[in-house]
């Protein structure tokens, strides 16, 4: 789930929406939180209980002993097949951490919540559901710990100088405004800074997956249905600066790039590798000097191949694929405005699009799984599922195939 900043959190208060048997069984049953279904011990949980979910891909501290369970399974929280049955992710009682369950009126209706051991409360409907950072949960890759680590701005890179000077009152009020922050830039900001920092302009990549919004398929607009690609997500932006200058970055998910030698997760870096592949700078240029009226430039997509993720889509080498195409002036654009754009005028291959105009009338979240199934328009291959995007490009959320979690994340 993502939180108010749009970063992926993965240990969060949840309630538990339904309970079934499972046939054969008579210690476990089935439960689901949104569209999350896990193995819980028989009996422990009630529909509209408060719970603790941890999703897949995510890692526990072996230091706690409420995990000691997961020791077989060094500690990782993954897509299986359980008791004949699919399992995601791990739905755990707050009186395992030694918590309490309370609830509160709200009108007609109660909210739960829990109550950790310093007495903080974490309500199922606001961001103290979060438990990710205090129950020290990580990603159960190395590699995902790395390119997703939370970046750091020009900003706080200042502020990590001078913590005695941030930490004053006035000056915490100043860099929640952004003519504040650039105020405290012009005495305390540095160039490096600047030129490794990320572009403040620049939102980061992490789409919602459909379990954790359920309600989405409530929507009667259309939408665009695109594969999702099993990459690493790349950025490239271009802003106008002064005296007609130009400031281009190079971004991954969360590092920017200030040149092909800065270090890189992979081998090489294949984030600049695209860039030239592409000519990013010339076509963000051209952009620019095309538009008067805008600001700024952002084009978002996934680089993929041999050695980037689980799927290597019969690639030796690398490719690109757009998925974003975002503009000062107008946001995020659609997808078949971005894709006539970008691969009829800019030679710059876009995710490819599987239907142009989609409804979810009579869908709901195990049928949209199940249509995420199938093989890649790019290698023929088993695909990672799909990103479904509004006609405008404003929303978006993703479905992952169970069958491609299975084989290659299970």
């Amino acid at each position: 789930m993502l939180n108010k900043n749009q970063e992926r959190e993965l240990a969060y208060v949840v309630t538990i929406d339904e309970i079934r048997e499972i046939p054969g069984y008579d210690r476990v049953e089935h439960a689901r939180t949104g569209g999350w279904w896990c193995i819980v011990p028989k009996g422990q949980f009630h529909v509209g209980d408060a719970a603790i979910y941890f999703e897949i891909d995510s890692k526990v501290p072996s230091t706690n002993p409420a995990f000691a369970f997961l020791e077989k399974r060094n500690y990782k929280i993954k897509t299986q097949k359980m008791c004949k049955v699919l399992s995601q992710g791990l739905i755990m009682h707050a009186e395992d951490f030694g918590w309490k369950i309370g609830e509160r009126d709200v009108g007609r209706d109660t909210v739960p919540y829990i109550v950790d051991n310093e007495n903080k409360i974490h309500c199922v409907y606001d961001d103290t559901r979060f438990l990710t950072k205090i129950l020290g949960v990580t990603y159960a890759d190395d590699e995902d710990n790395q390119r997703k680590a939370p970046s750091i701005d020009k900003y706080k890179k200042m502020a990590q100088r001078h913590p005695a000077i941030f930490k004053k009152p006035f000056v915490r009020w100043l860099m929640k405004r952004s003519w504040g922050k650039k105020f405290m830039f012009l005495f305390f900001g540095k160039k490096k800074d600047k030129k490794n920092g990320w572009p403040e302009w620049v939102t980061k990549t992490d789409e919602e997956r459909i379990q954790n919004m359920p309600w989405i398929l409530e929507d009667k607009g259309e939408w665009v249905v695109t594969e999702k690609i099993d990459g690493s997500s790349t950025t490239f932006t271009m802003k106008r600066g002064k005296h007609n200058k130009y400031e281009f970055y190079v971004c991954s998910r969360n590092v920017c790039f200030d040149s092909v030698n800065k270090r890189c997760y992979y081998d090489t870096n294949i984030y600049w590798e695209m860039a030239k592949k592409y000519d990013m700078y010339n076509m963000l240029l051209a952009f620019l000097l095309g538009r008067p009226d805008v600001e700024w430039v952002t084009i978002q997509g996934e680089t993929f191949g041999a050695g980037v993720q689980k799927r290597d889509y019969s690639l030796e080498g690398h490719d690109f694929r757009a998925f974003n195409l975002i503009t000062s002036d107008r946001g995020r654009w659609g997808t078949l405005e971005m894709k006539e754009l970008l691969e009829k005028h800019y030679n710059i291959p876009c995710v490819p699009v599987v239907l142009p105009s989609f409804k979810f009338e009579g869908l709901d979240v195990d049928k949209l799984l199940t249509f995420a199934e199938g093989n890649s328009m790019i290698d023929g291959k088993p695909r990672e599922g799909f990103v479904f995007r509004s006609k405008d490009g404003q929303r978006s959320f993703k479905v992952v195939s169970n069958s491609f979690l299975l084989k290659y994340h299970g």
